[in-house]
């Protein structure tokens, strides 16, 4: 049986090989692994022409939304906090659009920190642009691990069952959810670390990094969903 091609965005940014510093398309190298340990082929999507994007959704049996700079505020009608790092808007127009069609075409999508904002913006909703001003405290920002509640009746519960332990520093979170998604993980503030599509096939997203570490299970359920 043939590998389904799972996609996985990437981005611009200066790499050194030998004596160069060009310009390069990157992707930390976890993505391709985690996909590649759970049965799948990964491909990766350069944030280029808009045009391309119909060939890509054609041509994937999933996609992977990864992590990455905060989404630009703009993209759903926010100011931008001077405290971001510097927004990728071109990057922003593909991955919302890529989603966007992936989704209408029943695309198996694992959206992934940013790639779950990402995911988020694409369908209506909105984010809080700076989250340590909203909660009032900066533990979301912190390293340390931290305990996620998840929906047992969830794909991602059914995976991972009702608790999991993660790290993730983040400064965005989810505001208000984008059309048909659903909350499905939140932590102890209730800040929302899960989402998932309802009536589509395999549509989730979450705040953490699944292709990290030996727990493979995300990316094992995103690559089963893809199979012919």
């Amino acid at each position: 049986m043939s590998r389904p091609l799972i996609g996985i965005t990437t981005y611009f940014d200066a790499a050194r090989w030998g004596t160069w510093v060009r310009e390069a398309v990157l992707s930390p190298p976890a993505y391709a692994k985690a996909v590649d340990r759970a049965g799948g082929a990964p491909v990766l999507l350069p944030p280029l022409s808009q045009g391309a994007i119909d060939g890509y959704v054609r041509g994937l049996s999933g996609l992977i939304l990864a992590g990455g700079v905060e989404v630009d505020p703009a993209a759903y009608g926010e100011e931008r906090d001077e405290r971001l790092e510097e927004p990728q808007p071109g990057r922003d127009r593909f991955e919302t659009a890529l989603a966007r069609a992936a989704v209408e075409a029943g695309v198996p999508v694992l959206g992934v920190a940013r790639g779950m904002h990402v995911l988020n913006v694409a369908l209506g909703g909105t984010l809080i642009p700076w989250l340590p001003a909203a909660v009032h405290h900066e533990r979301h920002g912190a390293s340390a691990p931290h305990v996620v509640q998840v929906s047992v009746s969830s794909k991602v519960g059914k995976a991972l069952g009702d608790r999991i332990e993660v790290s993730m520093p983040h400064n965005q979170a989810v505001k208000r959810l984008g059309n048909g998604l659903l909350a499905v993980a939140w932590a102890d503030d209730q800040i929302v670390e899960g989402v998932e599509l309802s009536g589509h096939p395999f549509c989730v997203g979450v705040q953490w990094h699944p292709e990290r570490g030996e727990d493979n299970r995300l990316v094992d359920a995103l690559v089963e969903a893809a199979m012919p």
